[in-house]
């Protein structure tokens, strides 16, 4: 019958007629998954424009982390306030205990302030060097994290 005459022009193992190269889907140079991009930005290495504080704003050191984006902040000026991480560096700047901040100051709530910009440790040293920092400023070195210091053990006892 038909299927027997036509028979050995279709691949038993394809529908694909004998000679005809399948379609195939375009190859993406792209690489998917959540761990490519996991990877994505490395910003270490670069440098950038050193940000000065203007009027509005002060220097503070992260002294507690509250949760809910907030942190208590200890401003070089001898206050401490209650800042807000605003929404654009939420996700996408980590902030830990010991880092150096600087704050926009809020001319209606002097308790309150908000992060504007997270300074990296060498961005911090050259702040102090240029004597915007004051002398007494601890500066966190980087990998080390500010809790690590006084842990309240003595390990060469145990």
């Amino acid at each position: 019958s038909f299927l027997v005459r036509f028979r050995h022009a279709v691949s038993p193992r394809s529908k694909n007629p004998v000679g005809t190269e399948p379609e195939t889907m375009p190859k993406s140079n792209k690489k998917g998954g959540k761990n490519a991009r996991r990877g994505k930005k490395q910003t270490e290495g670069t440098k950038r424009e050193l940000i000065l504080k203007e009027e509005g704003q002060e220097y503070a050191r992260v002294e507690k982390l509250l949760g809910s984006g907030r942190l208590e902040g200890k401003c070089y000026d001898g206050k401490t306030r209650l800042c807000i991480i605003r929404g654009k560096m939420l996700k996408r700047i980590w902030i830990r205990q010991g880092d150096i901040i600087l704050l926009g100051l809020r001319e209606f709530e002097d308790n309150k302030a908000d992060v504007i910009h997270k300074y990296s440790p060498e961005e911090a040293r050259l702040l102090k060097q240029k004597g915007e920092l004051p002398d007494y400023a601890k500066i966190q070195e980087e990998g080390k994290d500010a809790s690590d210091d006084d842990c309240g053990f003595d390990f060469d006892d145990i």
